[in-house]
């Protein structure tokens, strides 16, 4: 496959990127997307340079609060008129390199009959290197969509989506970079193990034995095996101590070196923050 950028001309895709205070990451993240005539920011009133980037590149810019990244997504579909029938979604720190340009390009022409949506795989950067393993590579997220097929739920922090027809796989990687180091970082997984431990509070009907779904396990599909991980991992005792020593040993974490060590323990932390909210929120609701 070539590395060379598809021209402007010949791009039928859209490309929407989510923002809040994201004045580091989006122009990385523009800069990647000279092969595309329409890229769409929906941005949660950031209170940085992000508008005035946004307004300096050309792209089209919209505000709405937010709510959740389901939510958010849905109003995108609805609100900002794509001009193409498939879209890309995109958050700020992420980069479209050449070759995943140029095989989303040659799809959107294709425009298989009956596919709703595509998969790609990520490539976590962090401190300049990317983190193959101790960032559990390849971890899969449906990112390329057609026009009126794809719908999306939020989901702890997170958002699942509903797909009315087939879900393929990418062939080429997004890269997914951090560059606000290791404070912000920590600021934002606070946010989200808030909400991450208030939907598996609501929820744990379905985090108990009978809901786990064991088959899960053993699926095909890498988000089907994702989603049953997460359900068994809420029911353990030390999900941060078990959660490192699976990212660190079995995924072989450790061949990251020190950086790796490091993104493991913060990812542990994570899990840890999320069983503690839990906790919090049972005590509370029987008080």
């Amino acid at each position: 496959m070539s590395n060379t950028p598809p021209p402007r001309a010949t791009s039928p895709v859209s490309v929407m990127i989510f923002t809040l205070n994201e004045e580091i990451h989006l122009p990385h993240c523009l800069a990647s997307l000279g092969w595309c005539d329409d890229v769409i920011v929906i941005d949660s009133f950031s209170t940085d340079a992000t508008a005035q980037i946004c307004q300096s590149s050309g792209v089209r810019f919209f505000q709405n609060r937010f709510e959740g990244f389901g939510t958010q997504r849905n109003w995108a579909l609805d609100h900002t008129a794509p001009r193409h029938p498939w879209v890309l979604v995109l958050d700020a720190d992420e980069r479209v390199p050449p070759d995943l340009a140029h095989e989303l390009t040659t799809l959107a022409q294709a425009d298989a009959p009956g596919v709703g949506a595509y998969r790609v795989r990520r490539r976590f950067h962090m401190w300049g290197k990317w983190l193959r393993h101790s960032s559990l590579y390849p971890t899969w997220v449906v990112r390329f969509i057609r026009l009126g097929r794809v719908r999306y739920e939020n989901r702890g922090h997170a958002e699942t989506q509903q797909v009315e027809g087939e879900v393929r796989d990418l062939r080429c990687d997004l890269v997914d970079e951090n560059l606000k180091g290791i404070d912000e970082w920590f600021d934002r997984q606070n946010r989200y193990s808030t909400k991450d431990a208030q939907f598996e509070h609501a929820s744990r009907g379905g985090f108990d034995g009978s809901g786990v779904g064991w088959a899960s396990l053993l699926s095909g599909d890498a988000l089907e095996r994702r989603a049953a991980l997460k359900r068994v991992a809420a029911r353990l005792p030390a999900r941060g101590i078990a959660y490192f020593l699976y990212s660190y040993i079995w995924r072989r974490g450790f061949l990251d070196g020190r950086e790796g060590f490091m993104f493991c323990r913060m990812r542990a932390m994570y899990q840890t923050q999320v069983a503690l909210k839990v906790f919090d929120l049972e005590q509370r609701s029987t008080h």
